[in-house]
This record gives C-alpha cells, structure tokens and sequence, in this order.
C-alpha cells in the first residue's frame, strides 16, 4: 500500500502565482522519503495541501487509502507533522505541550502523560518539562515539535527542515533517532536544505523546482547520475605543487590537502595508483560537497537554463 498517493496536484495562488504543476509521486509504506527543492520551488505548499493547511487547485491525495477529500479525519490520524515554522503555544509548559496535543487525537491524559514522557526523553529535553516553550532555544523548540508531532504515533511523519537551526551534535541524535522510528515501520517525508541529510538519512528522492518533479527515483539511482565527483585526499607528507595526474584535475588546497575531480567512467583508484607511484601517500579521502548537493545543483541549474 502507498503511505502517500500524490497525482496531478496543482495549486495557484490569487496572486497568480503557481506553486504547484501537475505534481504526482507516491511514496510507499516504509519509505524514508526526501523532498528537496530550491526556495519557492512549491515544498512547503505541497506539505501544507497534504495536511489540509493549504487549499488545492486540482489533484488527488490519498493517505494509506484515505482520499482527503472524501476522509479527511481518517488521513490526519495516520499524520504526524513538524512544519518549517515555529508554532508551539509558547507560553504553556513543554510536558502539557504534548499531553494537550495526545487529547486532540482522543488519546487519555494519563496515556497523554506516559508518550510525553518517552518523546521527551527521545528528544532530550525531559529537563525542561516544568519550563515554557518560550525558553527553549531555537533547536530545543524544533526537538519539541518533533516530540509533539509524534505523541499520536503517527504511521506518516511529515518533517519540514526539522534540523534547521540546531547544532551538529544534536542533528546527529535526531539523525539516529530518526533512523530507528523509520527502522520501526514509520513512513517519513522529509525537507530539508541539509541534502547530506537527505543523502544519508532516505532512500527514496523527488526534487521539484518551479512547481514541477524534474526527479524522482531512488537515492541509489539519482546518485548514479552523478558526471562528475571532487574528492578532498589527506596525504602523509606535505607537497610543494600539485600532483600531475593524467586525465585528472588536481588542485593542492595546503600541502597536506589534495583536491581531485572525478568523472563518472574514471573512478578513484586509478588516480590512488598514479599517486602512490609518485610517493604520495594518502590517508583518507572525503566528498568536497554532498553527493546529492553537486546532483542537485546540476539538475536545478539545468531546469533554469532549459527554461530561460
């Protein structure tokens, strides 16, 4: 079964802006589901029609079956949501916060009490529970909206940037946390303008740009159309000039910081074989960029030049 049926999902807005063309993509049970795009390229309006924020102009949603036209109350109990902008009631404590959200799902208040303890604690922020959402930082509150979306224990989890604005030790707890819901059978849609999040965390990709899918595949797939890849080579000892490598664009950012471009028929080893002849030898390598971020760019920068 689909967790998320989009077909022909337009919007226009009075303005006259289209945010959306004909979007269609469905997403399936278990998917960990990135939908990335430039700013304004319709993500956000997409999100907000699949939660019924948004009016749309024409289409279909199902979610796993229910047709949020004819099903509305159905298709939201399966939804769990984290939007990109804040919208906690700021002034009342982060544990009522929760325990009042469970009561909109017709859950009790002492089961209410006993998930908003768990998500708390998933989201380490038990030890604010007796203080009010306004004294969170700007990450404590996305960690708590991610707790409060999950109170209902929602089968599809929609995350709207749910990273933006926390640090990096705590985008890696979420990163785990978030793998092991997915793990556990929840479906998740995710946005994101971190696409290493994106590339690490889903498996499945739709890129929209100006309102229309130019991309829709498997992570594995998009990937593979990568044409070309800049590695970053720490090497043992330091060089004065760059390494001459046929058939390779180097660039020696420090003497110890090897840059090399990559085509996609090349690969990494021949270039390994060449520097190790030359007595170089190389400690590690890393992507200069996200994979996903270079593909991005590529596809994005195309779409815009296919149209001017």
């Amino acid at each position: 079964m689909h967790a998320l049926s989009i077909k022909n999902l337009s919007k226009k807005y009075k303005s006259g802006v289209q945010a959306l063309k004909s979007v269609s993509f469905d997403v399936q049970k278990g998917d960990f589901f990135a939908l990335l795009g430039p700013n304004g390229a319709g993500k956000t309006t997409a999100i907000g029609i699949i939660t019924s924020l948004v009016n749309k102009s024409s289409g279909s949603i199902e979610v796993f079956g229910y047709d949020i036209d004819k099903e509305l109350a159905k298709a939201k109990s399966c939804i769990g949501v984290v939007p990109q902008e804040v919208n906690l009631n700021l002034f009342d404590y982060n544990f009522n916060i929760l325990v009042n959200q469970a009561g909109f799902y017709g859950i009790t208040r002492n089961e209410g009490k006993k998930r908003a303890e768990q998500y708390l604690k998933k989201m380490q922020l038990w030890d604010k529970r007796k203080t009010d959402a306004r004294s969170l930082s700007g990450g404590m509150k996305r960690r708590l909206m991610v707790a409060r979306a999950l109170v209902n224990r929602p089968k599809l989890l929609l995350l709207d940037e749910p990273t933006a604005g926390v640090d990096i030790e705590t985008r890696r707890m979420m990163w785990n946390f978030l793998r092991e819901l997915n793990q556990s059978g929840t479906t998740i849609i995710l946005t994101t303008h971190y696409l290493e999040e994106a590339e690490q965390l889903c498996n499945k990709v739709a890129i929209i740009d100006e309102g229309e899918i130019i991309e829709n595949d498997s992570m594995q797939n998009v990937l593979k159309k990568l044409k070309t890849e800049v590695f970053i080579l720490n090497i043992e000892k330091p060089l004065n000039e760059k390494p001459i490598i046929e058939g390779y664009s180097t660039d020696l950012n420090s003497p110890h910081e090897i840059e090399i471009t990559v085509t996609q028929d090349q690969g990494i080893n021949s270039a390994f074989i060449s520097l190790e002849k030359q007595g170089v030898k190389v400690l590690s390598l890393r992507n200069k960029n996200s994979r996903l971020e270079e593909l991005f760019l590529d596809l994005t920068q195309g779409q815009t030049g296919d149209r001017s």
